[in-house]
């Protein structure tokens, strides 16, 4: 059984293409995944990822427990702060890609997680819960839009009652938006482009009277309703990952260039492991390249070198539409992994060459 979001006859109405994704019936694209693509990066669109998920965890066990199961440090975390984080299984793979909101210090937090692993996550969050931190599950109740581009917050701010044009990156508040309390507004956007995402209860008529107040606010100044084609293609642009592709339960975030969030200064699942791992080096590593020769690299498309021998596998690979040019990220083996490595893409039986580039691309 496919499930709607509160907003999904608003896109049916607007003569979206829609799709089965992550169990959700949800729009691939209105007007064309270029012309969409362009309206983010250029001015500001409109994204409804409500299908994600969202656990509230709270009281004095909560800090503890979101240590022991992510692998960055959300100690560091502050009132009003937000961070990027990985949940490792006990081999050092990646159960789920997630943020963390801090809502209050030390007491109440919001892990944000992706719409196809929200039992998976809740259940192995769950089986660490040794001390009872309390643990909410609010995904079905939240509504969550995601209004990226240049322009964004400029076109939002007057339906707000905080500062939202000045809100760091990786930071939230929380307000009235245009009328309805307690929203979270936060900049943890995954597009590379600026703006905000919104969460909100799904009660009254809080969905449409949001919805509505957006568009009449933003459709004079160009602001379009955006699909997950876009989304897809914007987030590669930056070369972040996307679960399922990039990452998944067998590769590590070392091997997946997430380093960065995965702090040896506490304990969490798999910390022996993964420190292994990077005393002895990685095998294989995700890096973007770009085609040198025409084609369009694919999900699943052997990498190869010179001679024909398997190197790798794409993960991601699109045309993408700010660049004119078509990109892709995939795990190779270390050796080919250096940038400006020569490298081919196997695309029906012809090698196809390109080149390992440092991301973002965009």
């Amino acid at each position: 059984m496919v499930k709607n979001t509160p907003f999904t006859q608003k896109h049916i109405a607007l003569g979206a293409k829609m799709a089965p994704f992550a169990g959700y019936n949800m729009p691939i694209s209105y007007t064309g995944i270029n012309d969409e693509h362009a309206a983010v990066r250029n001015n500001a669109g409109v994204f409804d990822v409500s299908h994600m998920g969202e656990f509230i965890l709270k009281g004095e066990n909560a800090l503890d427990l979101i240590q022991r199961v992510t692998s960055n440090d959300a100690s560091k975390l502050t009132d009003g702060k937000a961070q990027y984080s990985c949940l490792p299984n006990e081999e050092g793979g990646i159960v789920d890609d997630l943020l963390v909101y801090c809502i209050e210090e030390n007491k109440t937090y919001m892990l944000v997680v992706n719409a196809s692993n929200i039992e998976k996550d809740w259940n192995w969050i769950s089986k660490f819960n040794s001390k009872n931190a309390e643990m909410h599950n609010i995904s079905d109740k939240t509504c969550l839009l995601a209004i990226q581009g240049p322009n964004a917050t400029k076109i939002l701010q007057p339906l707000v009652d905080t500062d939202i044009l000045n809100l760091k990156y990786y930071t939230f508040t929380k307000g009235k938006f245009a009328g309805v309390d307690n929203v979270i507004i936060s900049a943890t956007g995954y597009t590379g482009a600026g703006g905000v995402e919104i969460y909100f209860e799904d009660k009254d008529d809080n969905a449409e009277k949001i919805w509505n107040a957006i568009f009449e606010m933003g459709t004079p100044q160009g602001l379009k309703p955006i699909g997950l084609g876009a989304r897809d293609t914007l987030r590669l642009e930056m070369g972040y990952c996307l679960y399922g592709n990039d990452i998944n339960d067998t590769t590590t975030p070392l091997e997946a260039g997430l380093g960065w969030v995965t702090k040896f200064t506490k304990d969490f699942t798999a910390k022996d492991i993964i420190e292994k791992q990077k005393a002895a080096g990685i095998q294989k590593k995700l890096v973007g390249f770009e085609m040198i020769e025409r084609g369009i690299p694919r999900h699943d498309y052997l990498i190869k070198d010179i001679n024909g021998n398997t190197i790798g596998k794409v993960t991601s690979g699109t045309q993408a539409p700010s660049l004119n040019k078509a990109v892709g990220l995939g795990y190779v083996a270390i050796e080919h992994a250096a940038l400006d490595s020569e490298i081919f893409i196997d695309i029906r039986n012809t090698l196809v060459k390109a080149k390992v580039v440092k991301t973002p691309f965009a």
